[in-house]
């Protein structure tokens, strides 16, 4: 067992971390809350029957 190597990757950073910057990390968060956004405006859309804005009264 003396001449066993260790295969595991060796990751440096978190990708779930959040960063500043133009780092894959915000892009990841950026694409969560973009997708969360959608979700959100959908459900409104679906369960009001109004728009986003009209629901929010800005038209």
């Amino acid at each position: 067992m003396s001449d066993f190597k260790n295969t595991a990757p060796i990751v440096s950073e978190d990708p779930n971390a959040v960063r500043f910057g133009f780092t894959p990390q915000s892009e990841n968060w950026n694409g969560r809350l973009a997708m969360i956004g959608f979700v959100s405006a959908i459900l409104i859309e679906a369960f009001s029957g109004q728009g986003v804005l009209h629901f929010w009264g800005i038209l």
